[in-house]
């Protein structure tokens, strides 16, 4: 795929994806967001006869970046609707015969925890009142009611089968970095916290099964392992051998066993536990990343004994299989879609590993186009606790499609490789992680199929501050970058993203720009500006609440101040998108930005000379 070659532009932008699927309470339907018309909306899959029915007629969001949930009888499917990719959810709902309803509407964002068995409660989470908060809304009355004000918020919550009790996640410490797992009754008057690892470590509740059993995660030993908490003795029993990062998703009917899913280099496979045995056995499937609902309460269980599989390879897309637990066989409910395009065009990836700087193992993937010389770009994943793994990915199937080889590094602080390898970045933003970036750009720039002179960085989130970041502090290795949605300015971050993004990410890895101040404006890229030294494309959406559009406009302000040039053939290129949040699975949305990237690099890039000094 070395052939410059725009038409696989719609090709790649315009192919139909689902996500979110998850089962009805009886198993015998799936709902899923699906994007077959041309725009996002809400489809029931009937498992005995395959059809499939769209139910939904634009009330649901274009972007499908919020989970759909079914109500405990089966008769509506919950949504998270906001408004024009904000973030700012409310709560709303479509019965079978596709009739709208809005069933929670709070300031702020709101997301839906779980759904109440009882058919009457929800519980929520909310920065209604400021901070991340739970709150159960009652579906008789319409009332919500805040359960909880902790100063750091909530990460989480699952109710009970007859929900009198509440399972969920806050921190009371002084280490940020600690979560842990609190049981309440359903008023959530006085809260017991379970202990489950020590101070520091991050605990989840994620299933409650019978007999007052909870599926539970801790990362206490490292790796993230799941346990089964019985309530009545007080006692945990771990899983796992501690080799690899396992996170649990739901007990299985009966209690007796429950899923997970394992994650080995950049591989993640499905495993099977018996509770009584502690034995874990593994899907057979293809390598690549095999993955279950990831949401409580959203239902991999089917009806039937079988399970829903969302599986994908680095050159096959997502398909939703239907997995047979007693024979390991599996059924392909929603096929992936490739339209006029050829998938043995799809180019596959190379896992490798170097040694840090600092002697760190390093994990990366390499996508060779097979242009020769190949320019190469570099695409930091976001998070910070984000992976790149073994997985088709449309941006980078696109960007090898036009001849740019593609280089995916997960840098320290990226999940996957345990709690130590995460926390390295706690307290160094900005710093190792970015040389770990560097490290990996030089090894592959060095190998005689690259072209050294045309190398890029393009990065969304936190990719798009290491865009930023590397951009102006290593300015040598780069002929071009794009940076989309990034961080610029840590302090102005810190005031105007949501509350639980100021506790959960800024404060944990920074510290308060109070107590830091230093640090906030040592690792803020806009501190840095006259240090760029080639053209830089930046990009954000007008409506994200997570990395505010000011975030772009101070960098932007900072360059025509530094003397640098706004323009095409100029120093850097300024796009704003309007009707757009914190990214966005929109088919427009997609080839509007498939299209602008297309642009950019092709000028800049493709026939890339010597970068005119700023300002000339």
């Amino acid at each position: 795929m070395s052939d410059h070659d725009t038409d696989v532009l719609d090709e790649l932008a315009s192919l139909p994806s689902f996500h979110h699927p998850t089962a009805s309470p009886d198993g015998d339907e799936v709902a899923l967001y699906y994007d077959v018309s041309g725009r996002n909306e809400l489809h029931l899959l009937d498992l005995e006869s395959g059809d499939r029915r769209q139910l939904s007629d634009g009330e649901v969001p274009r972007d499908a970046q919020w989970w759909p949930q079914w109500s405990a009888d089966g008769e509506r499917v919950f949504f998270h609707d906001d408004e024009g990719g904000d973030e700012q959810n409310d709560v709303s709902a479509l019965d079978r015969d596709g009739n709208y309803e809005r069933v929670v509407d709070l300031d702020g964002q709101t997301i839906l925890f779980d759904v109440g068995d009882d058919g009457e409660t929800l519980l929520l989470g909310s920065s209604a009142g400021g901070q991340m908060n739970l709150y159960r809304h009652d579906l008789p009355s319409g009332e919500t009611t805040q359960l909880t004000s902790y100063e750091l918020g909530v990460s989480g919550g699952v109710l009970s089968p007859d929900c009198e009790r509440i399972a969920y996640v806050a921190n009371e410490t002084d280490d940020l970095a600690n979560d842990d797992v609190y049981v309440a009754d359903a008023d959530v008057t006085d809260p017991r916290n379970l202990e489950l690892g020590d101070t520091g470590s991050e605990s989840f509740a994620i299933d409650w099964g019978p007999d007052g059993r909870l599926l539970v995660s801790d990362d206490a030993e490292n790796f993230q392992r799941a346990g089964v908490y019985d309530l009545p003795t007080d006692s945990v029993t771990w899983f796992g051998d501690l080799d690899a990062e396992e996170q649990p998703v739901t007990f299985l009917p009966g209690g007796d066993r429950f899923l997970v899913q394992r994650t080995r280099d950049a591989a993640v496979v499905p495993v099977v536990y018996d509770v009584e045995t502690g034995d874990g056995r593994e899907f057979d499937l293809p390598e690549g990343v095999s993955t279950f609902t990831q949401r409580a309460p959203m239902n991999p269980v089917l009806g039937d004994g079988r399970v829903l599989v969302d599986h994908r390879t680095p050159t096959r897309r997502s398909e939703l299989l239907a997995y047979d637990l007693s024979t390991d066989e599996y059924e392909t409910l929603v096929a992936a879609e490739y339209g006029d395009l050829d998938p043995d065009r799809f180019v596959d990836a190379e896992y490798f590993t170097f040694e840090s700087h600092d002697g760190l193992e390093i994990g990366a993937l390499k996508w060779d186009s097979g242009e020769r010389p190949s320019p190469l770009i570099v695409t930091p994943h976001g998070g910070p606790e984000g992976q790149d793994r073994l997985e088709f990915d449309l941006r980078t199937q696109f960007l090898l499609s036009q001849g740019y080889s593609v280089l995916e590094v997960n840098y320290r602080g990226s999940i996957g490789r345990g709690r130590e390898f995460k926390e390295r970045l706690f307290g160094d933003w900005g710093g190792a992680e970015q040389e770990d970036i560097a490290e990996a750009v030089r090894r592959v720039a060095a190998e005689d199929w690259v072209d050294e002179d045309r190398v890029a960085v393009f990065g969304g989130s936190y990719g798009g501050y290491c865009a930023y970041w590397q951009m102006v502090q290593y300015p040598e290795l780069y002929a071009t970058g794009i940076a989309w949605m990034g961080v610029t300015d840590l302090e102005d971050m810190y005031e105007n993203t949501m509350p639980h993004f100021q506790t959960g990410l800024m404060e944990r890895y920074l510290g308060t720009p109070a107590e830091n101040p230093d640090r906030y404006r040592e690792r803020s890229p806009v501190e840095y500006v006259e240090n760029l030294d080639a053209p830089l494309l930046m990009v954000h959406g007008v409506n994200d609440s997570r990395v505010p559009v000011s975030q772009a406009r101070l960098f932007r302000d900072a360059l025509l101040d530094a003397g640098y040039e706004e323009g095409e053939a100029a120093d850097f290129e300024y796009v704003e998108l309007g009707e757009e949040g914190h990214a966005s699975s929109d088919i427009g949305q997609k080839k509007r930005l498939f299209g602008i990237l297309d642009d950019f690099l092709d000028r800049r890039l493709r026939g890339a000379t010597p970068a005119a000094e700023p300002g000339q």
